[in-house]
């Protein structure tokens, strides 16, 4: 096995061996010098840009990684994201510098899927608001809405969207799917049915958000899109934020067309505290929290641990980008 005690890694997701401290230890044994965040925030390209001279590995969080960050990659062979979304790693610049570009995907799936169907409830049950009435010494009476029996939409349907399918087939409700990369039967082989996007749109009670984020999809939900959707319709993205219009959401929910929304992402991310959807009633939002589980961070822990250290002895990566 090739020694790879010349080499440094740079590692900045803040979760990294949070729960399983076995992957610091091993990273750690294995090469060199390891390189930690040392914010407690994703990086700018300017901050990557300052940490990525000397280092052969690059395990990678939600950081910007442009072109103008990966200038500075000196010695760097392999870019080993801690998640399934690339869309902010510049990939032809990596390619161009013969930048191996791997991710892990499938490993937050599940605990995404299942924030996804807590966020719906919530929605539904107006959770949110009624704990804090409660609190408050208040005993409200909400009417809420029952999953069972709706129709939920799922936007995108690669991992995240089967694993949330399979779990929603336990309350009863009807599932829609639309996936541009996904063949009806496969939609068929997880008990859904497939449609076309105006279909979905327009027919969701509930209509949640699975796609990546790429020059296609980006704003896709805008004002037209919304306009389209179900009067008293739910809102959920698990996904990215830049495939919302934030203004067109504000309008669709303070005017009554939509019900409510809750929001895991955001394209600025936090986002400022005056944000017009943050100020909404019908809004929940949570701190792009859909990965943050024991699960998943051990999962896309190890495997883009193993990865890094795969492409960095001179061996084929199992997930390989680019």
């Amino acid at each position: 096995m090739k020694d790879l005690k010349h080499c440094r890694v740079l590692v900045t997701p803040t979760s990294f061996g949070k729960h399983d401290p076995r992957l610091r230890a091993e990273l750690e044994a294995a090469v060199g010098e390891v390189i930690y965040n040392p914010t407690d925030q994703p990086l700018s390209s300017d901050e990557v840009r300052a940490l990525l001279p000397g280092c052969h590995g690059y395990i990678a969080g939600l950081d910007v990684i442009d072109r103008a960050a990966l200038e500075a990659a000196d010695a760097l062979k392999v870019i080993a994201r801690y998640g399934v979304g690339v869309d902010r790693i510049d990939l032809e610049a990596a390619r161009a510098r013969g930048i191996v570009v791997t991710n892990t995907p499938s490993a937050n799936a599940a605990s995404v899927a299942e924030l996804t169907i807590g966020l719906m409830i919530a929605l539904a049950r107006s959770i949110p608001t009624a704990d804090a009435a409660t609190k408050a010494g208040q005993w409200p009476r909400f009417t809420g809405v029952a999953l069972e029996g709706k129709m939920v939409g799922l936007i995108g349907f690669g991992s995240i969207g089967q694993q949330t399918a399979q779990r929603l087939q336990g309350f009863d409700c009807r599932i829609l799917t639309y996936d541009p990369a996904v063949a009806p039967e496969v939609a068929r082989t997880h008990q859904v049915e497939w449609a076309p996007l105006e279909e979905v749109v327009a027919q969701a009670d509930f209509l949640s958000l699975h796609l990546p984020l790429t020059p296609a999809t980006r704003g896709m939900v805008n004002a037209d899109f919304l306009a389209r959707m179900k009067p008293g319709a739910f809102l959920i993205n698990t996904a990215r934020g830049e495939l919302i219009d934030d203004d067109a959401l504000v309008e669709a929910l303070t005017s009554g067309r939509l019900r409510g929304a809750a929001l895991d992402v955001f394209s600025r991310e936090p986002p400022d505290p005056r944000h017009p959807l943050l100020k909404l009633p019908n809004v929940i939002v949570t701190p792009h929290a859909g990965a943050h589980t024991d699960a998943a961070m051990n999962a896309m822990g190890w495997g883009a641990l193993r990865d890094c250290l795969a492409v960095l002895r001179g061996e084929t990566p199992q997930h390989r980008v680019v």
